[in-house]
């Protein structure tokens, strides 16, 4: 069944220490936009989660946003540079000796010298966090898809309602075109008598009229193909595959003939039902710029 552009879905797992959350967001777009935001020490790794969200999505613009909580994570590794304290000691030493002064050196005074702890972080094992945070995307995406589907799901019964409307528009259409044959030859037979003064009018013309009049507005060749596209339509909105693009040509095809059927009829009542007929169309459109 089709799918909803429109989502969201999220997860969360960890890498090592490293808390990793997944979230994604979507809305309608012709074409696939993903855009990744992750710390820009891992931007490394933003083309294989673009490639990886093309894999599970063909359309919309996507918002893939992706923490790493370092906060659990003893990343953090302070050491002392023993010459270095050592040279600040023998330099205090000799400061107290040659001028007297009392030598008040305590390891926190030493610790604020240049250079005597050095501040490291432990290296990050790249590769595995792209592998952990694949994994978490993919469920991310599980999840996001589920609510696509349900989306989904709520768009197949809104088109397919309204496809039952159309089909029943295009047969009350069927109905009135030779109504309006019909009622056309008995005003043209009136108007003949009135200009024969009451005297029988020609059959033969009053056919040939009624002929050229019904050619001109028949609109079976229309109400057929807009069967066949209903036919498509269902069959297409059933599909588990992107048929959004597909859908989109097709309704352009449901208005090119119901705009046919309306140049053709000059009746109220056959306008009336153009009328609703792409009122209905118009608003399959609407629901179909929804469908991936």
């Amino acid at each position: 069944m089709i799918k909803s552009m429109t989502g969201y879905g999220s997860a969360k797992g960890a890498s090592g220490k490293l808390e990793i959350t997944v979230e994604l967001r979507s809305v309608n777009n012709r074409f696939l936009d993903c855009s990744v935001k992750l710390p820009r020490v891992y931007t490394c790794l933003e083309d294989g989660i673009k490639s990886r969200v093309g894999k599970a999505i063909s359309r919309g613009k996507v918002d893939v946003l992706i923490t790493v909580d370092a906060s659990k994570a003893e990343d953090t590794v302070i050491r002392v540079n023993v010459p270095v304290a050592q040279s600040y000691m023998a330099a205090l030493t000799e400061l107290s000796e040659r001028f007297g002064v009392p030598n008040d050196a305590t390891a926190l005074g030493l610790a604020r010298m240049q250079d005597v702890l050095t501040v490291t972080r432990a290296e990050t094992d790249v590769e595995q966090l792209g592998r952990d945070i694949d994994e978490i995307l993919s469920r991310a995406l599980e999840d996001f898809n589920s609510m696509r589907e349900r989306e989904g799901k709520r768009l197949y019964d809104d088109i397919s309602s309204r496809a039952d409307e159309v089909e029943r528009l295009v047969g009350l259409a069927e109905e009135r075109s030779p109504q309006t044959v019909a009622e056309y030859r008995r005003r043209l037979e009136d108007r003949l008598r009135e200009l024969l003064e009451g005297t029988a009018p020609d059959e033969a013309r009053v056919v040939t009229e009624a002929a050229i009049f019904a050619d001109k507005t028949a609109v079976a060749e229309e109400t057929v193909r807009l069967r066949s596209h209903l036919s498509q339509l269902r069959e297409l909105i059933k599909s588990s595959e992107p048929v959004g693009r597909k859908l989109d040509f097709l309704v352009q095809e449901f208005n090119r003939e119901a705009n046919t059927i309306g140049s053709k009829g000059n009746d109220v009542q056959m306008a009336r039902i153009v009328v609703d007929l792409k009122s209905e169309i118009e608003k399959i459109r609407e629901q179909i710029q929804n469908v991936e």
